[in-house]
């Protein structure tokens, strides 16, 4: 895949793309216990283990399921994450397989979010 964007976004880079917030899809891909103990502001829960189906649904059915409006195929900042950055890549391997290009994990995770925010 030459010219894949890079597939991994930093503190600082996730910190700018939530203050600008315009183009931003950040996926939390954590188990419902992990979020119920907090989560980066304006991520969307979608466990790993259901990305693959949930980005191939039909848009009315992903926004019925999750109540947002379904990336595009070439969505310019869709980010997954988890704890710590693996079960995140994985779900960002997922989603470049279904044809999302630009799909990138933040590799820090909300372990590193929230050292990062202090909470």
């Amino acid at each position: 895949m030459a010219g894949a964007v890079n597939k991994e976004v930093s503190y600082e880079d996730l910190k700018a793309l939530l203050e600008k917030r315009q183009n931003l899809f950040l996926v939390d891909v954590r188990s419902q216990g992990e979020v119920d103990k907090g989560q980066i502001p304006g991520s969307v829960h979608i466990p790993v283990d259901t990305v693959e189906a949930a980005f191939a649904m039909q848009p009315e059915e992903f926004k019925a399921k999750y109540g947002v409006t379904k990336p595009l195929m070439d969505a310019p900042e869709l980010v997954f994450h988890c704890q710590m950055g693996k079960r995140g890549g994985m779900a960002t391997s997922k989603a470049q397989e279904l044809g999302y290009v630009n799909a990138r994990n933040y590799a820090g995770g909300y372990k590193e979010w929230s050292e990062r925010e202090g909470k």
